[in-house]
């Protein structure tokens, strides 16, 4: 009994330290505490009588046996379900033995001073889930065993039932009647069929919880690292309420909205993705402002506060001569034109009569397509009206008078329209926009027969092409 004793404070230590779980986590459970035997249901007619067996269920005093002392242990495990299988072996002292009396069918009780001794199988089913109470656990058994009462033995039949209010999911009060049907004649002090109640604290163990967070193995969705209950043992390691495999910046607290990222300044972009975590932008531009609304984001912006296309850094292209033809797209971005004509002014019908007045005043070496020395100047005046008109393109028409032969005269005028054309392109005009001609004495503007006719007819036409 001392050892008993013993085991019974022992246990009572282990039960201060315990951590809940459920019985499918924790299988194994042991109960022990103490029992009492009543022997008052083999008394009277053998035949099982409620009104026999059960008016006088409650008289602990005259018929329940006792002994002081941890008189029963148990060990059961859960093998599915609600069903537990367990053995449990009791020890008690029958000092009150409850019997027929012969002579006129009352019942007596005598003390014969006998030890009990008991060992029992048994098959449990908990109702605890289904009055949905994670408290109270009432029960109920079927099982069989076997009985020594001094020298006399008796295997038994048992049923019954039981009752667990549990402190915690682990440790419990428990409260266990079970009717205990000998296979005797019952003579004398045979082994008699009885009433056994116990009383005694129950602990339910064998639970793994390799991370230690209280959530055993089976039903923690992370076994290996410490988690929380309502994420079934999954860590949130920032403690935003987002479980860290969910959680795409599981050291930074954040919203369900950015998936457990913060979005420090609130535009809807989380900052991980954000070229501008502090300063509210557009989803667009990587959550960078945008104050002009050009499209290109202020960082980038030369001109925030300007709209101005993203080719030009976000500045309006310049109009440098004022003509609305943007620089980009004016031929002439340093002169004022038209928009017809590119942003280049156009060549008026006083400028083409300014040029030909000019070219009729170029002097020739005679029959040569060299020029003399008072005409430079003309030249030079006629350069610097073709460069005020950079977009615009010219023909230059050699003409000559009726003297000498056609083939001389066409080539001539050819020869001399070119030259012009050389000196121009030599000084500064591109190529490109000039061309050159000759038409010989086919194309005369007065009379050959006189020497101002012929004066005029030796000429150099310009003319605008468009």
């Amino acid at each position: 009994m001392k050892h008993l004793n013993k085991l019974f404070v022992s246990m009572l230590m282990i039960a201060g330290l315990s951590a809940t779980a459920q019985d499918s986590n924790n299988p194994w459970a042991i109960s022990f505490g103490a029992n009492a035997v009543d022997t008052n249901t083999s008394a009277g007619n053998r035949d099982f009588n409620l009104s026999d067996h059960f008016n006088e269920f409650f008289n602990l005093e005259d018929q329940w046996n006792i002994i002081p002392s941890v008189s029963y242990l148990s060990v059961s495990k859960n093998v599915g379900g609600n069903f537990s299988v367990g053995l449990t072996g009791s020890v008690n002292k029958i000092t009150k033995f409850v019997n027929s009396n012969p002579v006129g069918g009352n019942k007596i009780i005598v003390n014969p001073n006998l030890m009990y001794y008991s060992a029992d199988a048994a098959i449990k089913y908990s109702l605890m889930n289904l009055i949905g109470s994670k408290v109270i656990d009432p029960s109920i058994n079927i099982g069989g065993g076997y009985t020594w009462l001094k020298k006399e033995t008796s295997g038994t039949a048992n049923i019954g039932g039981g009752l667990t209010f549990w402190f915690t999911e682990q440790v419990g009060l428990s409260l266990n009647s079970t009717y205990k049907k000998a296979f005797t004649d019952r003579i004398g002090f045979e082994v008699p069929s009885v009433f056994q109640h116990m009383a005694g604290l129950s602990f339910k163990f064998g639970g793994k919880d390799t991370d230690g967070d209280g959530i055993y193995d089976r039903d923690d969705a992370c076994p290996e690292v410490a988690g929380l209950k309502e994420f079934q043992g999954c860590p949130d390691t920032d403690s935003d309420g987002i479980q860290d495999k969910e959680d795409e910046c599981p050291e930074v607290a954040g919203t369900p909205e950015m998936k457990g990222c913060p979005d420090t300044d609130g535009d809807g972009i989380a900052d991980k993705n954000d070229d501008c975590p502090e300063v509210a932008g557009l989803a667009n531009l990587n959550g960078c402002p945008d104050s002009d609304g050009d499209g290109v984001a202020d960082a980038k912006d030369k001109c925030p506060t300007v709209a101005g296309p993203r080719d030009n850094g976000g500045c309006p292209w310049p109009d440098t001569d004022g003509d609305s033809v943007l620089d980009k797209d004016d031929k002439c971005p340093d002169v004022k034109g038209t928009v017809a004509n590119n942003g280049c002014p156009e060549v008026s019908e006083d400028v083409v009569k300014k040029l030909n007045d000019y070219a009729k005043t170029i002097l020739f070496d005679t029959s040569k397509a060299t020029f003399q020395q008072q005409t430079y100047p003309v030249l030079q005046a006629m350069l610097a009206i073709l460069k005020e008109y950079p977009s615009s393109n010219f023909a230059l028409e050699g003409h000559t008078d009726a003297d000498g032969k056609d083939t001389a005269n066409q080539t001539l005028s050819e020869n001399r329209a070119a030259a012009v054309k050389n000196y121009l392109t030599e000084n500064g005009i591109e190529a490109g926009r000039l061309t050159s001609a000759g038409f010989g004495e086919s194309k005369p503007i007065a009379s050959n027969k006189t020497k101002a006719g012929k004066a005029l007819n030796r000429r150099v036409e310009v003319k605008v092409v468009k």
